[in-house]
């Protein structure tokens, strides 16, 4: 592992942060969490002028529209990218990160010319179908029917948590099409179109206020066979694919943030006079170190990455190991603030609607993507 920047890499980071710097001070006022028809115009504004600049996708390879950026220089524009307070995928996060990087890997030339491109330049919008009642940590156990019928397969079922459902276009949809197969092998991963018959949406409502996340029911929805991903009862690994993807490089810029609130942590601690106290310091300290080691694992597997080798199980323990240090960096935020941290406007000027702000997002990390116990 060579933990040491190239001269080419050095002048991308400039040309990186120089672009970031103009590019954030010139956006409008971010929307609330409460409106994500908001959100939506706000993210693929953003996604346009990165498309625009040629930093959307810039690790997809240059034939489906992206940079073909290493390894290496995507986590460095991830780093600048947050350290600038660019926005973050928001509402393109599943066609960016799940979906476009799945049809890279399996999908056939008519699929990826067709839905790559408006994915990259933000003009198309998609969400996740996986998660049902009864079937959310435990994938394989999906009860979706998909039922073949000619040139369509007719879905009828349940989907929950269905991240950005109520402003997408597309769904990476999670089916079982052979009743009778172990639960693994009875799968398939289908492309259905947000605006067909039979599909009803509930939104719900988050702990942040938030409705991004949706029920959505499925009557007897027809889905063409030409929108299958894979082999069909290969939905199973296909699905593993997607997720991979997801616990790879996406919590980068968490990592990075989380390195910016121990510093806004540390200022804190002084700002209440609770720096003096030794057990404090010592706390923030080992918070500290954890993010070192998990930015040295970052780099460990971009090197990998770099020699064409895989992760492995690195993003799930990178993923484990983040997202509950991140649940103890909020919790000592809240005993810093005393009752002020309950509070989600801000109070003299102690940063504390922000701080709760993230306490309540920290939650939802150590289930989405698949919880703790599943990543163990």
């Amino acid at each position: 592992m060579d933990l040491r920047f190239s001269a080419a890499e050095q002048r991308f980071r400039a040309e990186a942060r120089t672009w970031l710097l103009t590019a954030v001070a010139g956006l409008p006022a971010e929307p609330s969490l409460t409106d994500w028809p908001g959100r939506r115009r706000y993210d693929t504004a953003w996604q346009r002028l990165l498309h625009r600049a040629g930093y959307a996708g810039i690790h997809w390879p240059a034939e489906y529209g992206g940079r073909g950026a290493t390894p290496t220089e995507q986590l460095i524009f991830l780093e600048e990218a947050e350290l600038a307070g660019a926005p973050y995928a928001a509402a393109n996060f599943v066609g960016l990160m799940h979906a476009g990087p799945t049809l890279m890997a399996e999908g056939t030339r008519e699929q990826r010319q067709r839905f790559l491109p408006p994915i990259l330049s933000g003009n198309e919008v998609w969400c996740q179908g996986f998660s049902e009642p009864d079937a959310g940590s435990d994938l394989a156990s999906v009860r979706t029917r998909a039922v073949r019928d000619g040139a369509d397969y007719v879905v009828t079922g349940q989907k929950v948590w269905t991240s950005h459902a109520p402003v997408a276009d597309f769904c990476e949809l999670l089916v079982r099409t052979d009743p009778d197969a172990p639960k693994h092998r009875g799968l398939s991963w289908l492309i259905m179109p947000m605006d067909l018959a039979g599909i009803r949406i509930r939104p719900l409502r988050t702990i942040q206020g938030s409705d991004d996340f949706a029920e959505v029911f499925l009557d007897e929805v027809r889905v063409p066979v030409a929108n299958l991903v894979g082999a069909e009862h290969d939905g199973w690994r296909v699905a593993m694919a997607t997720l991979g993807f997801e616990r790879g490089t996406v919590f980068v810029g968490e990592l990075v943030h989380t390195k910016v609130l121990l510093g806004r942590l540390a200022r804190l601690a002084r700002d209440v006079g609770r720096w003096e106290d030794a057990g404090i310091r010592r706390e923030l300290g080992g918070l500290a170190a954890e993010c070192g080691g998990l930015w040295a694992l970052t780099l460990r597997a971009v090197s990998a990455a770099t020699r064409g080798e895989a992760s492995g199980v690195g993003g799930s323990v990178f993923k484990l190991r983040y997202t509950e240090l991140r649940q103890r960096v909020n919790e000592l935020a809240a005993r810093l603030l005393g009752p002020a941290a309950l509070v989600l406007s801000d109070l003299d000027g102690l940063g504390n609607a922000t701080h709760a702000q993230e306490r309540l997002r920290g939650l939802s990390l150590t289930i989405a993507g698949g919880t703790s116990q599943i990543q163990r």
